[in-house]
C-alpha cells in the first residue's frame, strides 16, 4: 500500500514508482491512495480521476494489483506504515522495506514521492514506461471533456499553443522571489512564505539572477514573441489562481491576445462536474497540454517533466533528423544527455512506444529540449527555463506529519551513489510543501 503526495502530477509520478516498488518487492499492490489532506484538498479517489480497472489489468502481467487490501480470517490486517528514503535503489529496497514486508505481511508507505531512484534496471524502467504511457488512463468523463476541449482550441486554429503558467501566490511566496508589486506584494506574499518554517530568508535578486524564478506572463510573452510566434497565434493557458488577476495577464495579452482557458472555452455546466476538484481540473489541462501543437512553462515543474518526456518517446532516427531542422541556424547544435541520467518522468530513455500498424517503434535515446512526437502526433516543446530541480519540488503536505502516518522509528537516509547497505546522516527536514505541479 501507498499514500502519494502533492498535487496530480507529483501523485502521478508516485503511482509509477509504487508498481516498479511492487515488482522489485514481488508483492502485492493496493490501487494507490491518493492525497487528500494536503494544500489542495481534493478528496478525490484513484478511480475519480484514473481508469482502475484497466490500470489494474493492463499491468496484469507485471504485477497483481487489486482494488482493496483482503480480508484474511474476516478481518482486515492492520497495516505496518513505513517512510522509504528518498531516491531509494533496488538494492535499498531489498534491505530496508523487504524486511519489514515478510514480517508485517501488509506495510503502507507514505508520502510516497521521489522514494525511487532515477536510475534502474532497463526492464524496470520499461515498466516505468508501461505504467506511466499506458496504464494510467483518465477516466471517461474527464478523456471525454478535455478531448471537447481540444476540439474547441481547433476550431479557433488549426495550430495552438499550451501554455503551463504557474503564477498562483504559493508558488510566488515559495520561490522567494519579487515582481515589482511594492510593498504590498512583499507583504501578502510573506505572510504566505511563513507556512514553511524551513524556509531560509530569501535573497529576491540573488535567486532572479540563478534563474530561479518562475517567468511572468509578460516574460514568457517576449519569449514566444522573440521565437517568432506572431499576434494572429492563439495559446491555451493553463493554469490556477494567477496572482494579480487579469492586471498580472494583461501584458501577455497585449502581445498575443488570443488567450484561451477551460473556463473561456467551455461552460460553467459542462465544467460543473470537476469545478470542486483541483486534481481532475488539472487533469483537463494535462489532456489539452499533451495534444497542444507546442507546449511552452514558466517554471521546471512535475507536469512540465512529464509532458517533455511524452513528447520525447520517439524513435532515435526520427528526433534526431527533428532536432537537426529545427537546430540548424537557430539555437546551436543539439545538446544530448546521456541515457539515464537526470529526472527519469523528463528524460525516460528506455521507454518503447506500443505496436503501430504492427511495427514496434524503437527506444528512445536521446535526451533533447526542442522536439519530440507521442503517437502519431507532432509536436514541440519550447521555452522550457533554466529553473534547477530542487527548487519546484511538488507542494505536499508539511514535513511533521500526521501522527497515524509517522514512521514507527526514526527515518535515516541512503545515498543513492553509495552502497546501499551503508546508512547516512539522520535525514534533514524536508520540505514537502512545494509548489511544482
Amino acid at each position: 500500500m501507498i499514500v502519494t503526495s502533492g498535487g496530480l502530477n507529483q501523485q502521478r509520478t508516485g503511482i509509477i514508482d509504487a508498481v516498479v516498488a511492487a515488482r522489485i518487492l514481488n508483492a502485492t499492490l493496493v490501487v494507490p491512495k491518493l492525497d487528500q489532506t494536503s494544500f489542495w484538498k481534493d478528496a478525490s479517489n484513484f478511480s475519480d480521476i484514473f481508469d482502475a480497472e484497466w490500470f489494474i489489468s493492463s499491468l496484469s502481467k507485471d504485477v497483481k494489483i487489486v482494488k482493496d487490501l483482503p480480508m484474511i480470517r474476516g478481518r482486515l490486517r492492520a497495516p505496518h506504515r513505513m517512510r522509504v528514503p528518498r531516491k531509494c535503489t533496488e538494492r535499498c529496497y531489498m534491505n530496508r522495506v523487504l524486511p519489514a514486508l515478510l514480517k508485517k505481511h501488509v506495510i503502507r508507505l507514505t508520502k510516497f514521492d521521489y522514494r525511487l531512484a532515477n536510475r534502474l534496471q532497463t526492464d524496470l524502467q520499461k515498466l516505468r514506461c508501461r505504467v506511466n504511457y499506458h496504464a494510467l488512463r483518465f477516466t471517461a468523463p474527464i478523456q471525454e471533456m478535455g478531448e471537447k476541449l481540444i476540439q474547441r482550441m481547433r476550431e479557433r486554429s488549426k495550430y495552438f499553443i499550451a501554455l503551463h503558467l504557474r503564477f498562483e501566490p504559493d508558488m510566488l511566496a515559495f520561490s522567494g522571489c519579487y515582481y515589482g508589486g511594492g510593498e504590498k506584494e512583499r507583504r501578502e506574499l510573506g505572510a504566505i512564505r511563513k507556512r514553511w518554517k524551513t524556509l531560509h530568508a530569501s535573497n529576491p535578486d540573488k535567486g532572479r539572477r540563478q534563474g530561479r524564478c518562475p517567468l511572468t506572463p509578460e516574460e514568457v510573452g517576449l519569449m514566444l514573441k522573440a521565437l517568432g510566434y506572431g499576434k494572429d497565434v492563439h495559446i491555451y493557458v493553463a493554469s490556477g489562481e494567477i496572482y494579480g488577476g487579469a492586471r498580472t495577464l494583461a501584458p501577455l495579452k497585449a502581445i498575443f491576445p488570443n488567450l484561451h482557458t477551460k473556463e473561456t472555452i467551455s461552460s460553467k455546466e459542462e465544467l460543473d462536474p470537476f469545478l470542486k476538484y483541483s486534481s481532475r481540473m488539472a487533469a483537463l489541462d494535462f489532456i489539452v497540454c499533451d495534444e497542444s501543437d507546442a507546449f511552452v512553462a514558466n517554471n521546471n515543474g512535475n507536469m512540465a517533466k512529464i509532458l517533455a518526456g511524452r513528447r520525447r518517446n520517439m524513435s532515435w532516427d526520427a528526433f534526431s533528423s527533428k532536432m537537426r531542422m529545427f537546430e540548424k541556424g537557430f539555437m546551436g547544435d543539439p545538446k544530448e544527455l546521456r541515457p539515464g541520467r537526470g529526472e527519469f518522468h523528463e528524460n525516460p530513455s528506455t521507454c518503447i512506444c506500443e505496436r503501430i500498424d504492427g511495427k514496434t517503434v524503437a527506444k528512445s535515446k536521446s535526451q533533447g529540449d526542442q522536439v519530440g512526437t507521442y503517437g502519431d502526433q507532432e509536436s514541440q516543446i519550447i521555452g522550457e527555463p533554466a529553473v534547477p530541480n530542487y527548487i519546484y519540488e511538488e507542494m505536499g503536505e508539511s514535513d511533521v506529519e500526521e501522527e497515524e502516518d509517522a514512521p514507527a522509528e526514526k527515518e535515516e537516509t541512503v545515498d543513492p551513489e553509495a552502497d546501499d547497505g551503508v546508512l547516512v546522516r539522520p535525514e534533514d527536514p524536508e520540505l514537502e510543501q512545494i509548489l511544482s505541479d
